[in-house]
């Protein structure tokens, strides 16, 4: 209900109303908002009210408005803490969300020197090359390229790329995980991307590059992931 009483202004209590609506399931991603007009004629307020509501909503990136049919809820992205060095099972697993991977591609190739040089290895030296999807909840949310030495890691196996690789490095292998180095970029997604991630030709995407590294300062891995835009964001903490 609206509070014309309230020293609080219409427009921000319907905002709240239609927050409070979506946090708590009522509206789902991809549901049609009621009209200004029916909103304005159900809360007795103004349409011009609604629209500013609405307006700020879209800006907030809860609402999104397509041309000609209407306004609806935006799929809420998944937010990743950059603080900390987790892999994407153990992430979303946090989230209580079930994690999957769709392998496309799995073999041992000879280095070329780009890699070797990530890699600190010898160039041709062989590297594992794991190209997989990986999903939470079913849903596309990243291509992944990922490239390991093969004479440091051993033993990798498509059970093994399918499920956690770090698990497999810390549980099985005993070795610990140190630290990685990060870079991003916004890009337009390329064919490949379009086709694994299933969006749209011009879509954005987050573009990752991570260079691993175990306790002892070797580097074992270089991914390169690109992440849905309409899907995840990145979150980090920084301190003064």
């Amino acid at each position: 209900m609206i509070d014309k009483q309230s020293p609080i202004p219409i427009y921000h209590q319907l905002e709240e109303q239609i927050k409070s609506k979506i946090e708590n399931g009522d509206y789902n991603p991809g549901d049609a908002l009621p009209s200004e007009r029916e909103y304005a004629e159900q809360l007795n307020i103004s349409r011009m009210t609604v629209r500013q509501a609405i307006t700020n909503l879209v800006n907030e990136r809860y609402l999104h408005r397509v041309k000609g049919k209407g306004t609806f809820i935006t799929e809420q992205k998944l937010e990743q803490n950059l603080n900390g060095l987790t892999s994407f099972t153990e992430d979303m697993k946090a989230r209580g969300m079930d994690p999957s991977n769709k392998l496309i591609n799995f073999e041992m190739i000879p280095a070329n020197q780009s890699l070797a040089e990530q890699l600190d290895i010898p160039e041709h030296a062989p590297i594992y090359e794991i190209k997989r999807i990986r999903l939470a909840e079913n849903i596309p949310m990243a291509l992944e390229r990922t490239y390991i030495s093969a004479n440091l890691i051993k033993g990798l196996t498509d059970n093994i790329v399918q499920n956690s690789i770090y698990q497999y490095i810390e549980n099985e292998m005993g070795l610990k995980i140190g630290k990685a180095s990060q870079i991003f970029e916004a890009t337009i997604a390329n064919e490949e991307e379009i086709e694994y991630l299933e969006i749209p030709e011009q879509s954005p995407v987050l573009f990752m590059k991570r260079t691993t590294q175990l306790e002892n300062g070797t580097t074992f891995e270089v991914v390169k992931s690109s992440y849905r835009a309409d899907r995840y964001k990145f979150m980090l903490d920084l301190e003064r």
